[in-house]
């Protein structure tokens, strides 16, 4: 169904992050995820949705709407089960930028990026876990939405 898909996702609250290499890569999920996605929440109809992400008081909203902005329905994780996997990719991330900065080598920074690439898809199996009969999604979606997701995380 093509319009089992999300049109807008907005991350309300967020500062700007910590470093220019953050921030792009914050976009680059957003624009990635809106050119192409399945998000597919049970019983909310067709679609299109807009997404809400942020996190109050240890855990994660999906705050689910319409195309219309209108609010659907609201989903609460515990962030607890993530907690390792967003600590261990801001460190890869954070490993990757300061390798590519200081010119550390091709071969440094691609093995960096395949552990930074292995930590996207973990969490976006877990993601996809924790989601299971309530929202399905594709596993380049939950790639993508991991990433905000720890984008999210840095402001803590």
């Amino acid at each position: 169904m093509p319009n089992r898909r999300l049109i807008s996702i907005r991350l309300p609250g967020l500062p700007p992050l910590p470093s220019a290499y953050a921030e792009a890569d914050r976009q680059q999920a957003i624009q990635d995820l809106l050119a192409g996605n399945r998000f597919e929440p049970a019983g909310l109809g067709d679609g299109p949705f807009g997404l809400e992400l942020s996190l109050r008081e240890g855990r994660l909203i999906f705050d689910i709407r319409d195309a219309e902005d209108r609010p659907l329905r609201a989903l609460i994780l515990a962030l607890g089960p993530f907690r390792r996997l967003i600590k261990d990719y801001r460190l890869v991330v954070d490993s990757h930028e300061q390798a590519v900065r200081e010119g550390w080598g091709e071969a440094r920074v691609q093995a960096i990026d395949m552990g930074r690439r292995g930590l996207h898809n973990e969490g976006a199996e877990l993601l996809m876990q924790r989601l299971e009969g309530r929202i399905g999604l594709d596993h380049e979606t939950a790639r993508r939405l991991f990433t905000l997701i720890c984008a999210l995380h840095q402001r803590i």
